[in-house]
């Protein structure tokens, strides 16, 4: 069971920097869309930020949970 519950913590800490790194990304794609007027890629860049932010919750909030209901 040990294995499991490490899987787990992997898993939540995979989709967290996955989630995190899609965010920073989003932010600097938001910040060349403002530094080049350019609202095509505002655009992207709020899109991925807020995706990015939607996956952090994922990796925080829905894999542990998700772990307690197969235990």
């Amino acid at each position: 069971m040990a294995f499991f519950t490490e899987g787990i913590a992997v898993l939540q800490t995979l989709v967290t920097a996955i989630g995190a790194g899609l965010g920073a990304w989003g932010v600097i794609n938001l910040m060349e869309g403002y530094g080049n007027d350019n609202p095509g890629a505002k655009s992207q860049g709020i899109k991925q930020l807020m995706a990015g932010g939607g996956i952090v919750l994922i990796g925080m909030k829905l894999i542990p949970l998700l772990a307690n209901t197969l235990n």
